[in-house]
């Protein structure tokens, strides 16, 4: 199993994961961050002041998939959250060493 994480622009959330959807991945976490990469921030200007915003606005996708659909939902994600402009993210891939589901008690694979 895989724990795929990627870190998008917000508004390529729903885009996103109707893509996952489509190709069969049955669920995902969804969680609003910050941070910043090579871009390191911007400026913005709020009521004439011109102010430095550190952290930019990203969501959090986690998703535990099979190991034969971790290729596809990487390039999934990749090409659907891709807008060709700095920021648009980065996705991690780590090993799952267990799952367990808690109604069932299912582990592993059947889990997902």
């Amino acid at each position: 199993m895989k724990l795929i994480i990627a870190a998008i622009k917000p508004f390529k959330l729903e885009e996103v994961r109707e893509a996952l959807t489509s190709i069969g991945v049955r669920g995902m976490m969804v969680t609003e961050i910050k941070g910043f990469g090579s871009q390191s921030g911007h400026t913005e200007i709020y009521r004439g002041a011109e102010y430095a915003v550190n952290f930019v606005p990203k969501v959090k996708l986690e998703v535990a998939v099979t190991d034969t659909l971790a290729d596809q939902v990487v390039e999934t994600i990749a090409t659907t959250a891709k807008t060709d402009k700095i920021g648009d993210g980065k996705i991690f891939v780590l090993d799952v060493a267990q799952a367990v589901r808690v109604r069932t008690g299912e582990t592993n694979d059947d889990a997902l």
